[in-house]
């Protein structure tokens, strides 16, 4: 597998909560009730595997060889792309704020949790696009295909030793989970 595969492979997994995501926001603005728990555990898939797996691989490994290769860490598209991940991030925290407000009784973060959900699933729908069109293709042109091998071991690394071996199918396993649980409001 190239290394741009795996990514996009990560990225088909990141689009499934996604989907959970835009589903609970649409549910609690209708006036359903969403468990608080369930916010709570997408957005520990969001900081586990989108931030911590993922994006470590972007920012760790590929944009390192990108920059390498004469491509400038700020401005576009790479420094695009690295304040896009923590716009997320901030997303995140205020998501997760949200959850723990509904948690401890407080109904305003319905409205928070709502608006961080969806700021969130918009803000990844359109960067997963630009990399998966323009930034992923712009890598496998600009790094030497003799360093792709590099590249997958070094992904294979933040994988088992960075993030853990069994990190990676305990967030496939929530993801499973949270479309599980999101089926059963409908």
């Amino acid at each position: 597998m190239k290394p741009m595969d795996e990514l996009m492979d990560e990225h088909r997994v990141i689009e499934r909560v996604l989907n959970t995501l835009e589903v609970s926001a649409n549910l609690m603005e209708s006036g359903v009730t969403v468990r608080p728990e369930f916010l709570l555990s997408a957005a520990d898939f969001i900081r586990g595997y989108a931030d911590g797996c993922h994006h470590a691989k972007e920012e760790g490994v590929l944009f390192a060889h990108m920059a390498e290769q004469g491509i400038p860490l700020q401005g576009c598209p790479l420094g695009v792309m690295l304040a896009e991940h923590e716009c997320g991030r901030q997303y995140t925290r205020a998501l997760t704020s949200a959850a723990q407000a509904l948690q401890s009784g407080d109904s305003s973060g319905t409205r928070r949790a709502i608006q961080s959900s969806r700021s969130y699933v918009a803000l990844l729908r359109q960067h997963i696009y630009k990399e998966d069109n323009i930034l992923f293709p712009m890598a496998e042109n600009v790094i030497p295909i003799d360093q792709h091998d590099l590249i997958q071991e070094r992904f294979d690394q933040v994988e088992h030793e960075d993030i853990g071996v069994d990190k990676h199918q305990k967030y496939l396993s929530l993801a499973i989970a949270l479309e599980q649980e999101i089926s059963t409001y409908s």
